[in-house]
């Protein structure tokens, strides 16, 4: 790649907490323009590496260029170029909406009549003017998100970082949101974008990296990663009742296939040639278990994310469903 049209640039990134090694060796970079996605579950890296790119925590070792600048000495040297959305508003409760707006604003220089007018057209933009002079402690938290970002690009940033922007919000917030950051990104600004979230990943991204660990064991676009996958037949076989048997039955009875199991009566079959559907069904029901959907399937993007890191999709669901997001 070019190093010249990157605007984020990350060598051998490391960050241990006491014994735990929460980023471990990270290298990668992300084209000007280009909406970046780091994907793992909670606890893989991703938020410790925005708070380094970002210069709210120090590295242990390795270095980091954003927007041509090395910050790896001087952590707010690219400050003014890069707006943040944490994971959690640092907005001010007893403050306004708009009182947030212009105030953030101003600690990026913004004269008083520049920032009152786009706090304005931000407000208008997010549709939260109605919300505008109510006090920020008081909104949802489809709002308080909306808001947040706001604040985020009030100064206009080159790089923006967003750090799981629709955990915990309605369905209908988190899609608005997703708009606007698909909005964002064709005006041209660079999105350094974490989730847990694999839909979101898939549906947003130019470039996905999976992060488990503290390592990043892949980076590629949607489309390549998909490649992983090419040639390959999957059928999804959804049941009921329960047999304790039915794993070592199917891969003893059937050894030319893969198979991968959920705990919601639905299992995956794999193979590199077409799948005789008929054979599983006569298995099943001498197991005593009923078939009631029997489906060939496309892979997805969480196929390959349970392929490559070995972890299954069901662990990401739960954090999901423990941050009470609903997509």
């Amino acid at each position: 790649m070019d190093k010249d049209n990157m605007d984020i640039i990350v060598s051998n990134l490391s960050k241990s907490f006491q014994a735990v090694k929460a980023v471990d060796d990270i290298s990668f970079e992300v084209k000007t323009g280009e909406l970046f996605g780091f994907l793992g579950p909670n606890g893989a890296g991703k938020t410790t590496t925005i708070r380094m790119i970002t210069g709210l925590s120090k590295p242990d070792s390795g270095t980091i260029i954003t927007a041509g600048i090395d910050c790896s000495h001087n952590p707010k040297a690219a400050q003014h170029l890069i707006g943040v959305v944490p994971d959690e508003s640092n907005l001010y409760p007893e403050l306004t909406g708009f009182q947030n707006l212009c105030f953030c604003a101003s600690l990026y220089g913004m004269g008083k009549a520049e920032r009152e007018q786009e706090a304005r057209k931000l407000l208008q933009a997010f549709d939260l003017s109605k919300a505008a002079d109510r006090k920020f402690g008081g909104y949802s938290k489809g709002m308080k998100r909306k808001l947040t970002i706001a604040a985020g690009i009030i100064h206009k940033p080159r790089v923006l970082f967003l750090d799981e922007p629709t955990t915990g919000i309605d369905v209908a917030s988190a899609r608005a949101l997703r708009i606007m950051i698909k909005d964002l990104h064709k005006q041209g600004t660079t999105i350094f974008l974490t989730t847990h979230y694999i839909e979101e990943a898939e549906r947003l991204c130019d470039r996905i990296a999976f992060i488990v660990s503290g390592k990043i064991v892949a980076t590629d676009t949607v489309q390549n990663l998909l490649k992983h996958h090419e040639g390959k037949h999957f059928l999804q076989v959804t049941h009921q009742g329960r047999n304790a048997d039915i794993a070592e039955r199917l891969s003893a009875s059937f050894a030319h296939l893969s198979f991968s199991f959920s705990k919601d009566n639905t299992f995956r079959v794999e193979s590199s040639e077409p799948i005789n559907i008929t054979p599983l069904i006569m298995c099943l029901e001498e197991l005593g278990i009923d078939v009631s959907e029997a489906k060939r399937i496309t892979p997805s993007l969480e196929d390959v994310f349970v392929r490559i890191t070995g972890l299954e999709a069901d662990a990401m669901r739960k954090d999901k469903e423990k941050q009470g997001g609903a997509k």
